[in-house]
């Protein structure tokens, strides 16, 4: 294992006054959520020819959506947030670039950043898959965050995405993924056969172990796909954005886990906001400092915002008869089962997934996690 690192040094004195009122701000905008940002959203519209740079940044959220309209708000007040020192221009889903080549689309400079499921990067960096939630692992948000904030998570991300000509300036909390069905599925074994949509990387591996047959789709495919019948069920976001998308039009089961583990497959979706490394060297020390600390309020903000969506959503599924389809704890474990050696296989894809999933391991055998032993995993090892 990996030693924990030491918690990050304070703010430097040198841009103390420079970034102080922006904090403040900032502290402001995040307590307020997403009423702060709507505000300043008039103004920032009107203000972004004003800002030293405007920056155009594409999401993997799909117009008319609850996470749509949150990524636009923040983005809309982002001139107001830097000072003036910064405009971001939002795009939808798709409008740019297709969400399976943002990668190449932001390293090549043809946008400045992206808002992306950090999942899809899996084909690209095996480490891709321990950036966001993967079958068994980590469930809690909370866990997430000490990953990336207390165990080195984000400067090694930090590293991963400078290799590739990218800035990971931080994750974004989402939510949880659900599966939306044609058919009741109470058991694992109901998966055999099933055209099932999923994201890639470990999650169709594991899907597959189980008899799936598994495809790969960007988000905006999914409706039309499940309309014509191409594919049985899909895995994809959570419940607001969901129905956002109109599943419930299209499918009348949404298959979750037990009580105790609601999901087993993407307990913690993450998005992350990246910029190009091209874009990032050109922001002043102020605001490369201050970037990241707007990226966790957005992610609070966007978080519960999308919460306040799903219980409103839960309602209104069931109001158009919709049900859930709940699978047994003995599932779960042997989802757990089939999920353990696919981590180790994917982790020694290559050295830098076995650094990234190994401070996973630290995070899961936490005494105050508790999430698996070392009996779990005995008889698997990391190439570190």
């Amino acid at each position: 294992m990996t030693k924990t690192p030491t918690p990050a040094q304070p703010h430097r004195e040198a841009v103390e006054g420079v970034a102080a009122g922006r904090r403040a701000f900032l502290r402001t905008a995040a307590l307020a959520g997403g009423a702060a940002a709507a505000t300043v959203a008039g103004p920032a519209i009107v203000k972004a020819q004003e800002a030293g740079e405007t920056f155009r940044i594409q999401t993997s959220w799909q117009p008319g959506t609850t996470g749509y309209r949150l990524f636009e708000e923040w983005c809309n007040s982002m001139v107001e947030l830097t000072s003036g020192e910064l405009a971001f221009t939002p795009f939808p889903a798709g409008a740019v670039s297709g969400d399976f080549q943002l990668f190449d689309a932001v390293r090549n400079g043809v946008l400045e950043g992206m808002n992306v499921f950090t999942v899809y990067w899996a084909g690209r960096m095996p480490a891709g898959v321990f950036l966001s939630s993967y079958p068994m692992g980590l469930n809690h948000p909370h866990h997430w965050d000490m990953l990336f904030n207390a165990y080195g998570g984000r400067d090694l991300a930090q590293e991963l995405y400078e290799k590739n000509g990218l800035y990971f300036v931080g994750h974004v909390h989402h939510d949880m993924n659900l599966i939306h069905a044609n058919r009741e599925i109470t058991s694992l074994d109901d998966f055999e056969g099933l055209k099932l949509r999923v994201p890639g990387g470990i999650v169709a591996d594991c899907f597959a172990d189980i008899g799936a047959r598994t495809t790969l789709l960007p988000g905006s495919e999914v409706y039309p796909a499940l309309e014509r019948g191409t594919i049985d069920a899909a895995d994809f976001v959570g419940p607001a954005v969901n129905y956002d998308l109109g599943f419930h039009q299209v499918t009348n089961v949404i298959v979750m886990g037990p009580p105790s583990t609601p999901c087993l497959h993407q307990p913690v979706d993450l998005m992350d906001i990246s910029l190009s490394l091209r874009a990032w060297n050109r922001l002043s020390d102020s605001l490369k400092e201050l970037l990241p600390e707007l990226v966790r309020a957005y992610s609070s903000t966007h978080y519960a915002g999308i919460q306040a969506a799903n219980r409103e959503a839960w309602p209104a599924y069931e109001e158009a008869g919709t049900t859930i389809s709940r699978l047994s704890e003995e599932d779960v474990a042997r989802f757990r089962q089939v999920a353990i050696p696919r981590w180790f296989e994917w982790a020694n894809k290559d050295p830098d997934a076995a650094r990234l999933f190994s401070l996973h391991l630290e995070v899961m055998q936490n005494p105050a996690v508790a999430y698996i032993t070392p009996d779990d995993i005995a008889g698997h090892e990391l190439n570190l």
